[in-house]
């Protein structure tokens, strides 16, 4: 892992052991950078104010080693990334104005891929971590990731069950606190409804009737205009002198008759002559046709005007033109339906609850029955593991009980409270030593003692749901003497099947690493590309030194560092 302005670290590489990395330094050297850095490869939140004074962005760049046909792989190359010799290259990259961009394999990805694969990739734990496990929903979900599918096949039946009562609580409660709201509703679609109905309107009438009464209010003027076209087109029978059109017509269709063999030119106009004048004769019909039908009927007139009111009444009310109040009418029946059935519906809801809650209590109890089974085994494996952490006469244990609700679901024979993950209020306890009564581990254990039940619990998680890395930052906290050799010897084992990283003040945890990391400051107060060293032989003994007395070269000290050494390669 390579890391760029972040942080006190100007520009370092951190090489990390296949087994078990430590990682030492003073106090302030820049030692939580590290689990920074790798927070960041891991999709954790880009805070600005990581980026090194002066420094316009921070980039942490890492290669990791994954199987070609490991799911994080594929994953990886879904998203377009490409696998370089069996590695993942990594890179993230902060600016000092905040902005974020991540890259996988070449390829530039949304942060929120990094933490997709980062689930499969690594698990970190710290300090937050720890005060993380001290919530009981933290410790419910600890039970449940430990059950594995004993858990999770009921949780997703639980789960699905849950939100249809979610769902149908919610629709039943809308409707029944909504009544009056609904009923009134249900009136005004009714009496627009009865409106309409009364007045029987047919789509595309208020047109209809707009033309007719256009066409009545200017009959005398329609009928005058007709008349005299038709006379100037077909002539006036009380005028026989008179010229008209028809008369025209017909005399020029004659003149070129009588010459049209002569040029068959002639003979075509001739021949669209005598089309204009059947042409004239067609429309002189149907103006003397149009006169005599025209109704000039005042009374007619006035009942299409009344017709046309009733109609306008409605679209004011209802939509801008009597299509759309038809619509408005087919849309309103729908839904005073609906409403009218809101009775029925309640009944139908009802009824549905109730056989929800019944099989939602029966799931509950499925769902409590697997975790009391998982917890046992799950308590038994941790308290074993403590019994390696110096801690042999520990003893930890779930409580798993449900709180009573009278509105809740009946578990058990009797009504409990319920959420999305079940009824059960999951707790983890310790007794430290015997005679001493379980606690809640928030009450009854030490920060030292929280520290290992901690790594106990992710050991644990390591046999049963194994991730190819374990970062631990300063877990060891609060311990020391014979708890933290025993930290160290059990983290080595760990390292055994998983990559372990570990971030420590203690000289008996770092003894037991592989490779020992030493983050220091050059005189500025940076931490530089030779600020972070793999320690060896004479170096590893003088920091190990510095870690046990703050002196490196105490001959009491070098002595102790060199036996820790002896002790975790015998043990090894």
């Amino acid at each position: 892992m390579r890391i760029r302005s972040l942080g006190v670290i100007d520009d370092a590489v951190v090489e990390l052991s296949p087994g078990f990395t430590a990682v030492t330094g003073e106090t302030g050297a820049g030692k939580t950078m590290v689990v920074t850095s790798l927070g960041l490869l891991l999709g954790g939140r880009a805070d600005p104010a990581l980026v090194r004074i002066g420094a316009g962005k921070a980039v942490v760049e890492g290669r990791i080693t994954v199987p070609a046909d490991a799911s994080v792989a594929v994953r990886a190359e879904e998203a377009g990334a490409e696998l370089d010799d069996g590695a993942l290259l990594i890179s993230r990259t902060v600016s000092a104005e905040g902005r974020s961009r991540a890259h996988v394999g070449g390829r530039s990805v949304p942060v929120g891929v990094l933490a997709e694969l980062a689930d499969e990739l690594v698990a970190v734990h710290g300090q937050t971590d720890q005060q993380g496990l001290l919530k009981l929903s933290r410790q419910r979900q600890a039970l449940d990731r430990y059950a594995g599918d004993a858990v999770a096949g009921p949780l997703a039946k639980y789960s699905e069950a849950y939100r249809r009562l979610r769902a149908v609580s919610v629709e039943l409660e809308e409707i029944t606190t909504r009544a009056r709201e609904r009923a009134q509703e249900a009136d005004m679609l009714r009496y627009g409804l009865d409106e309409i109905a009364a007045v029987e309107p047919r789509a595309g009438e208020d047109v209809e009737l707009a033309e007719e009464a256009e066409r009545l209010g200017h009959a005398e003027a329609l009928a005058s205009a007709a008349t005299a076209a038709h006379v100037a087109l077909a002539g006036n029978p009380e005028d026989p002198e008179g010229v008209d059109a028809s008369t025209l017509v017909a005399g020029a269709h004659r003149a070129l008759e009588t010459v049209r063999s002569h040029d068959p030119a002639l003979a075509a106009l001739a021949d669209r002559i005598g089309e204009v004048g059947i042409l004239l004769g067609d429309v002189a019909g149907e103006l003397a046709g149009y006169a005599d039908d025209l109704d000039a009927d005042p009374l007619r007139l006035a009942a299409v005007e009344e017709r046309r009111a009733a109609l306008t009444a409605l679209t004011r009310k209802y939509g801008e033109d009597i299509n759309a109040v038809l619509a408005w009418a087919e849309q309103g029946a729908a839904r005073l339906t609906e409403l009218d059935g809101d009775d029925e519906r309640i009944g139908e809801l009802t009824a549905e609850r109730d056989a929800l809650r019944a099989e939602l209590g029966g799931l509950a109890q499925a769902l409590t029955d697997a975790r009391r089974d998982a917890a046992e085994r799950f308590a038994a494996a941790v308290t074993a593991e403590l019994a390696s952490l110096a801690m042999p006469h520990a003893r930890v244990s779930f409580a798993i009980r449900q709180t009573e609700d009278p509105e809740g679901v009946e578990v058990g024979g009797r009504p409990v409270a319920y959420g999305p993950s079940g009824a059960d209020e999951v707790e983890l306890l310790l007794a430290p030593h015997p005679g001493a009564p379980p606690r809640p581990i928030a009450k009854g254990a030490s920060g030292g003692e929280l520290s290992r039940v901690m790594l106990a619990v992710e050991v644990v998680f390591a046999g049963t749901d194994p991730v190819p890395t374990y970062l631990f930052d300063e877990v060891d906290a609060g311990v020391g003497g014979k708890a933290a050799v025993e930290i160290g010897r059990r983290l080595a084992r760990l390292a055994k099947t998983a990559q372990v990283v570990v971030v420590t003040h203690l000289p008996q945890v770092a003894a037991f690493a592989d490779r020992q990391l030493l983050v220091e400051k050059t005189n500025d107060g940076s931490v530089t590309r030779s600020g972070v060293k793999v320690l060896e032989g004479e170096d590893r003994i003088r920091e190990l030194s510095r870690m046990l007395a703050g002196q490196e070269d105490s001959q009491t000290a070098r002595a102790h560092a060199e036996e820790l050494l002896e002790t975790a390669r015998a043990d090894g």
